[in-house]
């Protein structure tokens, strides 16, 4: 029996709660780096099916989470639409500027299946080595977040230019979103077909949107991937991360209405339980601070293991981080924690 799905589908309640953690896959294992160290650049691994299935195993081999993710980017959608992406070391990603309305005529607005075929091999070649016992999870970027990227040209403190632009040039974001919608639609169901039995939308950036417009370009679009994807794969669930919004989690909640709903770690545990779990019954994933895994002491670690075991364990909840796992993270703070949740 697979114990994500049916916490997040049925809404089922388990003593030990599945554990997997964002980033799972990545630089703080050994494995992982030799692996990159051998590949020409991060793309490439990502569109290498058998080395992103097999970095995808290591972690379910290493500490036995209860979910795998697929090894992907959430910048494989601008790719596969024509934007120019590339990773470069010590920077992070590099984009080519999105600004105005021509340049998404020149978008390939029908490649997502062909583009990201290797993805979707990935998919099923994992799938086919995990346990059914393991879920296997696929996932996307959401439209602001992919946005924001695309029109700062790369990573950003505050991405002025994006919020600049989606007020000054209102019908261009538009555009811009909603056909980010039709494509995520797209690139989500084909993860599916591939063989993920769960998929997870996320939204980096959403929390830097006061509420007026976090319900026009985040709550609107995401509604609607969520609502597409639940008429046309009813048994597969959706989780949804929408990370520094604060108490706006609660309206996502209510107009979005995704299976799961992950947690950054700001938010108080008190006011998740009282607000999310028990007021809407909503499934939460979350919430360990990755730099309290990565920097903390042992005890440190298990004293506030425990309190999100002790807060969130009387319903049910998927145990994971605030964010991504940080490359300096020791693998014995994550063994710790995955025997701490499932109580051995």
């Amino acid at each position: 029996m697979n114990n994500l799905i049916n916490t997040l589908l049925k809404k089922e309640k388990f003593s030990n709660p599945p554990i997997w953690i964002m980033r799972q896959a990545g630089r703080y294992l050994p494995e992982y780096r030799e692996i990159r160290s051998n590949v020409k650049n991060f793309l490439e691994l990502c569109y290498t099916p058998k080395l992103a299935s097999e970095v995808t195993l290591q972690p379910i081999r290493r500490f036995d989470f209860d979910a795998a993710i697929i090894f992907s980017d959430i910048l494989v959608v601008p790719d596969a639409l024509g934007v120019k992406v590339e990773f470069v070391k010590n920077e992070g990603p590099k984009l080519q500027k999105i600004s105005t309305i021509s340049d998404l005529k020149n978008f390939k607005t029908d490649n997502i299946k062909t583009h990201l075929q290797p993805v979707f091999e990935a998919l099923a070649l994992t799938k086919s080595k995990l346990g059914s016992e393991k879920a296997l999870i696929g996932f996307s970027g959401s439209p602001w977040t992919l946005a924001c990227y695309m029109i700062e040209g790369g990573g950003s403190k505050n991405f002025d230019l994006t919020r600049e632009t989606a007020i000054r040039d209102e019908e261009f974001f538009k555009q811009l979103i909603e056909i980010l919608t039709q494509n995520i639609i797209t690139y989500l169901s084909l993860q599916i077909e591939a063989g993920a039995d769960v998929v997870k939308l996320f939204d980096s950036w959403a929390g830097i949107l006061p509420p007026a417009q976090l319900r026009k370009w985040v709550i609107e679009p995401t509604k609607k991937i969520v609502s597409e994807i639940k008429k046309r794969y009813p048994k597969t669930p959706i989780i949804c991360f929408p990370r520094g919004i604060g108490m706006n989690y609660k309206e996502f909640a209510l107009s979005v209405a995704p299976h799961g709903l992950a947690l950054d770690q700001n938010m108080e545990k008190k006011w998740v339980k009282e607000n999310l779990q028990e007021n809407l019954d909503v499934v939460v994933q979350g919430n360990l601070d990755n730099y309290l895994l990565a920097f903390g002491t042992k005890t440190e670690i298990e004293k506030e293991v425990l309190n999100i075991l002790e807060n969130f364990g009387s319903h049910p909840f998927i145990f994971n981080l605030g964010h991504g796992i940080l490359p300096e993270t020791p693998i014995e703070n994550v063994e710790l924690v995955v025997n701490l949740v499932k109580g051995r």
